[in-house]
């Protein structure tokens, strides 16, 4: 019987986890999602990885940090050389499915430094350092989607590197994210880059848009307004699909595509569902369509394997449905610029926060060992 994960990637969508751990990777538990969850990628943060290292549980940390505390390692240089093993590690578990899937898939992101988000050429430097460290053709390296990280973006790509835009809420930011990756294959060509070998995926952020909005929705509590919560989120994603799909088929697209680039395909992201009153996939079943990605944390993947029920292309022909829903939020008062440019700004200040969390935790460690 096919399974519902199995039938979303019939659909085309790439199942990706947003998780990782050492413990995961030495366990087996990544092979076992890869063979009975169809999962063929993983994103990570720095929240993922505060989340790993400094679990208590977890002991698979422990000997590497003793022999970076004996080395004499800084904290920062602790986390690059542990993140980095990890991602590598489990990119070469994910080799055989970047084979099968022609290049596109089995791929493992790693984040620059948050704190290099509105710093284009240290990002652009610590992506080129990345990019070299796990020295993995399947790795994607991550980069935010801020003013500063667009240049970054497309001077990343130009130098042959794999790109995974994150933290990208609004249509307006999509398309400059979009015209950043062209840009860079433009120069890639210009450099005799192979383009076949160059991947990205733009990492539409779903969930915290309708947890932003329907704040906002609440507080006016009209009944026009309280009928648009929970519709913001998708209607923004699917419409997102609709600039994506009308970009690659443009004629500066089907150029570079002519020359052996690929597309930077959509990616869903956060897409654990965050109000208990909504389906717990609601975020994956609605959001079908040919040649995305959704990276989903275990818990939406285990409950979209139990009981996801997956019924073909929920995004196309949806676009007259979701201008709609911009239409009545604009008509009762919802700034969705502003709900956009909140979100950013807590998303880079929400990975800046982990990230030194992080920092200080493994400080604390390392001084421990020595």
């Amino acid at each position: 019987m096919t399974t519902p994960t199995a039938a979303l990637s019939a659909a085309g969508v790439s199942i990706w986890l947003d998780d990782l751990s050492r413990s995961r990777i030495t366990s087996g538990n990544l092979a076992e999602l890869i063979a009975t969850r169809n999962v063929v990628g993983v994103t990570t943060n720095p929240t993922i990885f505060a989340n790993a290292i400094t679990n208590p549980d977890d002991t698979s940390y422990d000997s590497q940090v003793a022999q970076l505390a004996a080395s004499g390692a800084s904290a920062e240089e602790a986390i690059f050389e542990a993140t980095t093993q990890d991602v590598r590690d489990a990119l070469d578990v994910f080799r055989p499915v970047w084979e099968e899937t022609g290049r596109v898939d089995g791929r493992v992101s790693i984040e620059v430094s948050p704190d290099l988000a509105h710093d284009t050429e240290g990002t652009i430097a610590q992506a080129k350092e990345l990019w070299a460290k796990v020295d993995r053709p399947n790795l994607l390296v991550k980069i935010p989607a801020t003013k500063a990280g667009l240049p970054a973006i497309t001077a990343a790509i130009a130098a042959g590197i794999s790109v995974n835009v994150t933290l990208i809420f609004s249509l307006e930011r999509y398309a400059e994210v979009i015209d950043a990756y062209l840009a860079g294959l433009e120069q890639a060509k210009a450099a005799d880059i192979d383009l076949s070998t160059i991947q990205s995926v733009a990492s539409f952020f779903v969930s915290r848009v309708d947890t932003e909005t329907d704040k906002r929705l609440t507080a006016i509590g009209t009944d026009e307004a309280i009928a648009l919560k929970s519709k913001a989120g998708l209607a923004n994603a699917r419409l997102a699909y609709e600039l994506y799909e009308q970009t690659f088929a443009g004629d500066r697209a089907a150029a570079l595509l002519a020359a052996g680039a690929n597309r930077q395909r959509p990616l869903w992201a956060s897409t654990g569902v965050k109000d208990p009153a909504l389906p717990d996939t609601l975020y994956v079943t609605e959001l079908v369509a040919a040649d995305v990605v959704n990276t989903m944390p275990e818990k939406t993947l285990e409950a979209t394997f139990d009981h996801g029920v997956v019924t073909g292309d929920t995004v196309t022909g949806t676009y007259d449905e979701s201008r709609a829903v911009f239409a009545g939020l604009a008509a009762v008062g919802v700034d969705f610029d502003d709900v956009t440019q909140v979100l950013e700004d807590e998303g880079v200040a929400k990975f800046i926060d982990s990230w030194h969390e992080l920092l200080g935790q493994v400080r604390e460690g390392l001084e421990a060992q020595r």
